[in-house]
């Protein structure tokens, strides 16, 4: 069985769009591309070098396999990265007819929960996620992920597609690896650890004020 991780770049509010460049992604109106370059460092450099050190298969969305289709096949045959991208299996979740011309590409034209879900239970090299903001939400929706691997930069960037949306699901995660860049950008490994347990900090005995506060709770909402 394969496991499934997901690698992000994400701002301290949850936001994933256009890390690399102004130009990446616009959509929706969004103006802070690139915000990712200027925090760049030798311990990210070798957080990144981790990522793809074991052989991997790329799982994409769409548009940012339209993004890496257009600068990875072009970076020269000297770039490590470009190097793993291009010769790795790609999956591409979409519903588009156009042809997928980057090398060694294959559509997931159906259901992308499903088709995931099978290609996890085949033999093979461990599915990466890069970006696909859109294709995660599918995954965290139907419990797919099973490692996360994280780069939180210390910025706030408002309004943009964002790594946790309204589907994700509740889990617990164990955090399994964790540093800090000389930039100050968290890089954190997170993977699987079960359900959410709760407890309670609250009295045995609640006060009357408390059991008018939990009834007036009640009647707003």
């Amino acid at each position: 069985m394969r496991k499934l991780v997901t690698a992000a770049f994400v701002s301290l509010d949850g936001v994933m769009q256009a890390p690399g460049a102004p130009q990446e992604d616009p959509t929706g109106g969004f103006t802070l591309g690139g915000w990712t370059v200027n925090y760049w460092d030798e311990p990210m450099g070798a957080f990144m070098d981790g990522i793809f050190t074991d052989p991997f298969a790329l799982l994409l969305g769409r548009k940012t396999y339209e993004i890496f289709a257009a600068h990875w096949p072009f970076v020269g045959k000297d770039d490590p990265i470009g190097k793993a991208f291009n010769a790795a299996t790609k999956y591409v979740a979409t519903t588009s007819k156009e042809p997928l011309t980057w090398e060694n590409s294959f559509g997931l034209r159906g259901d992308a929960a499903v088709e995931i879900a099978r290609l996890k239970q085949q033999d093979g090299p461990d599915l990466l996620t890069q970006g696909s903001s859109g294709l995660l939400q599918t995954l965290l929706a139907h419990d797919l992920i099973d490692e996360l691997r994280l780069l939180t930069f210390p910025l706030i960037l408002g309004p943009g597609k964002r790594l946790f949306g309204k589907g994700a699901k509740p889990a617990a995660l164990k955090l399994t690896a964790s540093s800090v860049s000389t930039t100050g950008v968290i890089m954190s490994v997170y993977k699987r650890a079960g359900e959410v347990e709760t407890g309670s900090f609250a009295m045995a005995e609640p006060s009357q004020a408390e059991l008018a506060r939990r009834e007036r709770m009640k009647r707003e909402g």
